[in-house]
């Protein structure tokens, strides 16, 4: 029965929580691309003096309700393996710098 619906339709964008296509997020994409290409121009022709221009902040877009608490979640057990392995390392290297405990 919704075999036949189309992929824009208010199924499709309840399902995605959002209703941005494909090509939104391409010209998304387009605009941030650009953004850097032109503030690498900038910096390359910029005065000596001057300061680098950072790079724009990028175009906002959709995703998926808890996208967000994932990303973090992943982040921090990076981050707990990153310190681990280098508390590791310490301990092989000096081990007078090692944590006790």
């Amino acid at each position: 029965m919704v075999e036949g619906l189309p992929p824009t339709g208010a199924l499709a964008r309840r399902l995605s929580g959002h209703h941005w296509e494909h090509r939104d997020f391409m010209t998304a994409d387009l605009v941030d691309v650009m953004g850097q290409l032109v503030t690498d121009f900038r910096n390359a022709n910029k005065a000596e003096k001057s300061p680098t221009l950072p790079y724009p902040e990028r175009v906002w877009r959709p995703e998926k309700p808890g996208a967000k608490k994932q990303r973090q979640k992943k982040a921090r057990r990076e981050a707990t393996e990153a310190r681990t392995g280098y508390l590791g390392i310490v301990a092989l290297a000096t081990p007078q710098y090692a944590e006790k405990g």
